[in-house]
């Protein structure tokens, strides 16, 4: 199997995977055998990173690259970020204040550094990174 090939299929798998596991759907966990999760966050929040990989593959797979490179990095801290702050939004976490607020940095910091990461790498004259 040629490597172009492995990539995507590891692409495909790893954005299968991290979109089931964002979903985290109780009725397949329970099909599956698998321990319940009593609440869904640390399942989603590996499913995202684990699709953000899978973008990043993506990316890897269309320009051509070697290695993720900060295309692969503001993927995966996108992901990740963006899942964390719909479950501070809408998962109904009992938090203390502390936690909450160590949480909304996490994503602020997250999607922060990849927006301008993004736009820097999009705005005209910039190199490109691969």
């Amino acid at each position: 199997m040629r490597s172009s090939a492995l990539l995507t299929c590891d692409a495909v798998i790893n954005l299968l995977l991290g979109a089931l596991l964002v979903a985290f759907p109780k009725s397949l966990v329970s099909a599956l055998g698998m321990p319940a999760a009593e609440v869904a966050f640390y399942p989603s929040i590996l499913g995202a990173v684990l699709f953000g990989i899978g973008i990043a593959l993506v990316i890897e797979r269309v320009r051509g690259a070697s290695g993720l490179g900060l295309y692969g990095a503001i993927s995966i801290n996108l992901s990740g970020g963006l899942v964390l702050a719909l479950w501070l939004v809408y998962g109904g976490l009992s938090l203390p204040e502390r936690g909450q607020l160590l949480l909304w940095l996490l994503v602020l910091v997250l999607v922060g550094i990849s927006s301008f990461e993004l736009v820097a790498q999009l705005r005209p004259g910039s190199q490109r990174a691969t």
